[in-house]
């Protein structure tokens, strides 16, 4: 890895900024002075200070991100805020994708973190990772609608669905409800609840796997997972 990309992720400042340390000779590699940007290092093998402090190398990060309504679930996008432009400097470094997709009218827990493998363990279709959502649904929402979820529905293009658990809040004209699924086709609550002739009107994603979004995570901030997070979510995987 390259000094300077180091030395950004670790949260040293901009490239243009890091320069500015090598240059003043406040950085050093196996005790020696470095001021070449471009030169390679080994984070994992070799110690490199700055002022005469250890760099802790983080290859990875993790990210809890409570996502508003109007972001989309992208790393870039030429016409729409995305979920990446939400993040501070020193975190967007890291170049972390969403793990799998939230719907632009949908808010709620996004995954973000640069751990490829952890991303295909979570996506992996014969891994059944649990999704929940709360929505508000137009249509009173009844005991044979859990039935019918619990079974799976078929869907609009003629999938039926693998078996969701419905938990039933309130129920009226106006509904609300819990679900949990274990995929992630297009759309997908919103089209299960179609399916048995009912509307979603607002929709929250609550939980992925063993990790329930932070209380404390007002809409549009996010969060490092802490270590323990981390260890339960690769846990879950296993």
């Amino acid at each position: 890895m390259r000094l300077d990309k180091l030395l950004s992720n670790m949260g040293f400042g901009s490239r243009k900024e890091v320069k500015k340390l090598l240059k003043a000779g406040s950085v050093r590699v196996e005790g020696k002075v470095v001021k070449d940007p471009s030169i390679h290092v080994q984070p994992e093998l070799q110690n490199v200070t700055v002022h005469g402090e250890n760099v802790e190398y983080k290859p990875f990060i993790y990210l809890m991100l409570n996502k508003p309504k109007g972001v989309i679930s992208a790393t870039e996008d030429m016409e729409h805020e995305t979920v990446v432009d939400l993040l501070a400097f020193e975190h967007a470094l890291y170049e972390p994708f969403p793990v799998g997709r939230l719907d632009k009218d949908t808010e709620g827990f996004v995954l973000l973190t640069n751990d490829g493998k952890l991303n295909h363990e979570l996506m992996s279709p014969k891994k059944h990772v649990k999704k929940t959502y709360w929505a508000k649904v137009r249509g009173v929402v009844r005991e044979e609608d859990i039935t019918a979820f619990k079974a799976g529905v078929i869907l609009d293009d003629g999938y039926k669905t693998k078996p969701a658990e419905l938990v039933i809040l309130t129920s009226g004209e106006i509904s609300y409800i819990e679900l949990s699924i274990t995929e992630g086709k297009f759309h997908q609550v919103k089209r299960m609840f179609q399916a048995v002739g009912k509307k979603v009107l607002e929709l929250k994603r609550l939980s992925i796997g063993p990790l329930a979004l932070d209380d404390s995570l007002e809409t549009g901030m996010y969060r490092e997972l802490t270590e323990d997070e981390v260890v339960l979510l690769k846990n879950h995987q296993a």
